[in-house]
């Protein structure tokens, strides 16, 4: 029987969180403590949730002994990493949550070209840890964003995709608690299914304490040539037209991912283009900076831009170029699909919602899934959309809990206008609670195989509070 905070004893610790307490290197924060409404928020300002308990966890044997104690307490796992997920499922309420932000370390082996990560980690941890040595692994877009869940989710926002992979397709091993309470090390030979999973199956297997990633060689001394280029919302049915027959044939060294903006009132951006709606294409070029010039010559010469921000740059500057606009506590709503062609129907439906953008921040992105990416076989990993094009998504973003409900329903009215266009299925990273039936159209073909390795490894569904795949009966 399990017990709640409620039942606390005389000192003010509910017994059996007295009992794990014990066991910790790390910390345990409880309701009533001074930090305890910081250690519950996450990055979407909507979610509001109460856990029963936050333990802060120092190394995997903190995160093992927070799995067996819920396990015998009867008690709700949540798990979180960097707390970037849409749905905000690093914390769930009167659960017990795992929480790895403090696992932040590093490793590089320059010589072997590989870098091992916490769990906790945070992509601007792996930039600083790997750009220094001119190399990196593909990543997300946003330097604040998890490893943890950017990985399990198939890492598919990445400036380096088109030319190496996903970022599961750079994935070397994992160190994992499972359900059972028990730590392995899963890789091509090693619990092969469960590393399978992993890659691209969200947090449904275990709680990943550890990565290791394969690296490679970037630009010159980890510098890259790009940035954003921005237009006006007049010329969005001609950007995407253009952009959608030229990405393809691109040298899979220069990557663009297109979406809509508005211009920000910050210094570098002219005042007279304060407040101006756009359609931006954000590039990175990764290869040799002799040939930049050539292989850049199409996107300098398009149109009629704005602004063109394309310079040379670390990655990491690139990476991080949108946190500043982006901080942590505001209100978001995301809603997502693939996209396998931009068709003439889904531009009208872009322009019509880029006019409409309810506030200074919402969005709407997609990243290319092509080149590197698209031709690793749809079954080699648990992510499966690997036919090309492009994954979408659709956020709307206000830092005023007053106008959520605005940004929610332009988001919602955009993606119902749009969904028709798609292929089915979404990142599961960018998706909202949608029900099972959007969850398997996101797996494809891949979704049993993946029921199957969690009826394995977590056939009590333990690790649930995810984009969740039940296990299979048996």
């Amino acid at each position: 029987m399990s017990t709640t905070p409620a039942e606390s004893s005389g000192t003010g610790l509910a017994s059996p969180y007295a009992e794990l307490e014990v066991q910790l290197r790390g910390r345990a924060i409880r309701p009533g403590d001074p930090d305890y409404d910081e250690a519950r928020a996450v990055y979407n300002g909507m979610i509001d949730r109460r856990p029963a308990l936050v333990v802060r966890c120092a190394d995997s044997a903190d995160v093992l002994a927070c799995v067996r104690f819920a396990r015998q307490h009867g008690q709700e796992i949540a798990v979180r990493g960097g707390g970037h997920n849409a749905g905000g499922l690093g914390v769930w309420d009167d659960a017990l949550v795992i929480d790895l932000s403090a696992m932040r370390s590093t490793t590089v082996d320059p010589a072997n070209h590989t870098v091992r990560v916490d769990g906790g980690c945070l992509w601007r941890d792996v930039d600083h840890a790997t750009v220094p040595f001119g190399m990196t692994t593909p990543t997300g877009f946003v330097s604040s964003t998890g490893v943890g869940g950017l990985t399990l989710g198939g890492g598919v926002s990445g400036y380096l995709s088109r030319r190496f992979g996903l970022t599961v397709d750079n994935l070397i091993s994992a160190d994992v608690v499972l359900a059972d309470g028990s730590l392995v090390t899963a890789d091509a030979e090693h619990h092969p299914d469960l590393f399978w999973a992993l890659r691209g199956g969200g947090g449904n297997f275990g709680v990943v304490t550890s990565f290791r990633f394969r690296c490679h060689d970037i630009g010159e001394h980890g510098n890259i040539i790009g940035g954003p280029v921005f237009y006006d919302v007049a010329d969005l049915p001609d950007v995407m037209r253009w952009y959608r027959e030229l990405l393809p044939s691109l040298p899979e060294e220069l990557s663009g991912w297109i979406g809509l903006a508005t211009i920000p009132p910050v210094p570098p951006f002219p005042e007279e283009l304060h407040g101006r709606k756009t359609c931006l294409i954000v590039w990175c070029y990764s290869g040799p900076h002799a040939r930049a010039d050539e292989v850049l010559a199409p996107v300098r010469e398009f149109g009629s831009p704005l602004v063109v921000g394309i310079q040379e740059m670390p990655l990491s500057a690139l990476q991080s170029a949108f946190d500043p606009l982006l901080p942590a506590g505001m209100q978001w709503y995301w809603r997502a699909d693939f996209i396998h062609q931009i068709s003439d129907e889904a531009i009208d439906i872009h322009r019509k919602y880029a006019e409409q953008l309810p506030s200074a921040l919402s969005t709407m992105h997609m990243y290319p899934v092509d080149g590197a990416a698209a031709r690793v076989p749809r079954d080699a990993t648990a992510f499966a959309h690997r036919d090309g094009g492009w994954a979408g998504v659709i956020v709307g973003v206000d830092p005023d809990p007053a106008n959520a409900g605005k940004v929610t329903e332009w988001a919602k009215a955009y993606w119902e206008e749009l969904h028709p266009t798609s292929s089915g299925g979404a990142y599961i990273n960018f998706m909202m609670d949608e029900g099972q039936d959007r969850i398997r159209a996101s797996y494809r073909e891949n979704y049993d195989r993946l029921a199957r390795v969690k009826a394995q490894y977590d056939p009590d569904n333990v690790f649930h509070i995810n984009q969740n795949i039940p296990p299979a009966a048996a």
